[in-house]
């Protein structure tokens, strides 16, 4: 029984973590957490580096709930699995406009920018060493840079009401090492993805989303957003 949760967990983070040719799961980073192979940097922020050409999205049925209930939102698909000091999870939408007729937390506040109906997967693992968070987005702009960050409250009809973002150190530096930013650039069909690498976890309850900006950087307008369980237990 022990060695098959090993498993899961390892299988777990292979899929979130590695670089993985399949249905939505992507790449971006900020500093390394020690005890993984650091991501080289690229042309953002420091230490950070874009992931082009990320696959399809995968329509994966279901979502948290008793077995045969229907989810909540019937777009988003969460995973979740954990040992010892380990944790990961998945999270995946399609973004609507807040008031949809099917409610979704993934939201679209311009979709100029984030077309209804684009997709978004999210991977967290946390470990002793640190934490690791993926991004794989499909359905945007070709050709175009967007900012984004992990934001500390969840999303709401008001685009303000994902908080500010996530620091590791409140009041401190706004800046890739203290928060986790995730800027891409999307690839010729609309599709991409980022990484961000960091040595400290999530404290409980502190990370509840992430915001898509309309552009690079610290800063930008709210294009949409998409309520994630950061926490370790899969809970936002």
């Amino acid at each position: 029984m022990l060695a098959g949760a090993a498993a899961l967990l390892t299988l777990a983070y292979a899929a979130g973590v590695g670089v993985a040719q399949e249905p939505i799961r992507s790449g971006h980073g900020t500093q390394g957490a020690h005890g993984a192979h650091d991501v080289p940097g690229g042309h953002d922020a420091p230490g950070v580096r874009d992931t082009h050409g990320a696959p399809g999205v995968r329509d994966t049925p279901g979502g948290h709930g008793a077995p045969g209930a229907p989810a909540a939102d019937p777009s988003r698909t969460d995973d979740v699995a954990a040992m010892g000091g380990s944790s990961w999870m998945r999270a995946a939408g399609v973004f609507s406009p807040p008031g949809s007729f099917v409610p979704s937390d993934a939201l679209t506040y311009d979709t100029r920018l984030v077309p209804a109906g684009a997709r978004i997967e999210v991977t967290r693992f946390t470990g002793p060493s640190g934490t690791r968070v993926r991004a794989r987005l499909q359905g945007l702009l070709p050709g175009r840079a967007y900012g984004m960050h992990v934001h500390t409250s969840p999303c709401g009809a008001d685009p303000a009401a994902a908080g500010p973002h996530y620091q590791h150190r409140p009041s401190a530096a706004a800046d890739p090492v203290n928060e986790v930013w995730l800027d891409f650039r999307t690839d010729e069909d609309g599709d991409g993805g980022a990484e961000a690498l960091h040595d400290w976890n999530f404290r409980e309850g502190g990370a509840r989303s992430v915001i898509i900006h309309d552009r690079q950087g610290g800063a930008g307008e709210r294009a949409a957003c998409f309520t994630v369980p950061f926490g370790p237990d899969g809970r936002a």
